[in-house]
């Protein structure tokens, strides 16, 4: 231990122990790995009730003064010795400091606060929400009288983007669990002899459930979050301020060409999807249970019916329409920051995922006894 090396040393006195000072007790000091800590351990059973003598320190900066005083339980000691220079730094630090917030236990009120608050910031979503589809319906109806002033290119691009770069993901990811639910289904069946019935068990729980909610959870992940952060960005960079600068709405050139795109590549995805979940099936099948492709083909049409296959066709729409509005919603509602724009992304993927499931479940009760 240097000279310098801030520490206690304890003097007896007739008064009593005399608390002394010794180095240099400046924050370079306290740079020292380990130093702080045993400082604050030897001067743990010290208190202001004690007499201190400071005369003896060579340095005492600001530092080394908040120690002190917080060691003194933020009062000046009964007895205490020092030099004008130092009693002039613990009169700033003792000026300057701010008493500790008491930590107040959070009681009923409020958590009927927080439940308002909650409550009023879902109620403003809400009319955001139904807002921003009531301008989308208005839209599209100046959209049919008026054709030609249309966003096409703009919508092309986002059927592209949002449809034609999904498949192989989708494709993927149906054919796996094409895959999985033939093989468990299989495991079953084989116990009751009933192996013909995997192609009724497949082609309603794929085309009517399965095959639309599983394209609209990946669409939500995929093309969603995309949505949110590009009109994100664009706030962020200020251009959709200049949008409205310029006249130019922002429902009619941004939000309705995505919604359009996505109420036409949803029902194609959802086919697209269930297809290679049914061939993921079938070769499960094939392998599992000896049922060949072709008897999967002939029998398929008698298992599911026209109205099943309009009933999902209708459903992927909704969800198209749905996963837009979300995306839209929480990309205008996007503050200019970026960590305002991960946020919106976030909340955008997890709104998007949680309606699809929701409306599914509706679409569910709503048409339990269409096709069945």
């Amino acid at each position: 231990m240097s000279e310098t090396t801030p520490r206690v040393e304890q003097r007896p006195a007739p008064e009593g122990a005399r608390l002394r000072l010794l180095g240099q007790w400046t924050a370079a000091q306290f740079a020292q790995p380990g130093l702080l800590k045993s400082l604050r351990n030897s001067l743990a059973g010290a208190s202001a009730q004690q007499a201190w003598d400071l005369t003896h320190a060579e340095q005492l900066d600001h530092v080394g003064a908040q120690l002190l005083w917080d060691c003194w339980g933020r009062q000046w000691p009964r007895q205490l010795d020092a030099l004008p220079a130092q009693r002039a730094v613990l009169e700033r630090v003792s000026r300057f400091t701010v008493a500790p917030r008491a930590h107040r236990k959070a009681g009923w009120m409020d958590a009927y606060l927080a439940l308002g608050e909650a409550v009023l910031r879902a109620g403003d979503h809400m009319r955001s929400f139904v807002a921003l589809a009531g301008q989308l319906a208005l839209n599209l109806l100046r959209l049919a009288r008026a054709p030609h002033e249309g966003p096409w290119r703009d919508f092309s691009g986002h059927v592209y983007r949002i449809g034609a770069a999904a498949l192989p993901i989708t494709a993927l990811v149906g054919f796996l669990i094409g895959v999985v639910l033939a093989y468990l289904t299989s495991q079953q069946l084989r116990q009751f002899g009933a192996d013909a019935y995997i192609v009724n068990i497949l082609g309603i729980a794929l085309i009517r459930e399965l095959g639309p909610m599983l394209a609209a959870i990946l669409i939500a992940g995929r093309s969603g979050s995309s949505i949110t952060a590009q009109i994100g960005v664009m706030r962020v960079n200020d251009e959709l301020d200049a949008m409205s600068v310029m006249g130019i709405s922002h429902s009619f050139r941004l939000v309705m060409p995505r919604a359009m795109a996505l109420a036409l590549s949803m029902p194609l995805i959802s086919v697209w999807t269930t297809l290679c979940a049914l061939a993921g099936g079938m070769l499960a099948a094939d392998v599992s249970l000896g049922i060949t492709p072709r008897f999967f083909i002939t029998a398929l049409p008698d298992a599911v019916s026209l109205s099943t296959l309009i009933l999902a066709s209708s459903k992927s729409v909704v969800f198209g329409v749905l996963i837009a509005l979300v995306g839209c919603h929480y990309g205008l509602r996007v503050k200019p920051n970026t960590q305002s724009l991960g946020e919106g992304t976030t909340a955008s993927v997890v709104a998007a995922i949680t309606v699809v499931i929701l409306v599914d479940a509706l679409f569910a009760i709503l048409f339990k006894d269409v096709g069945l």
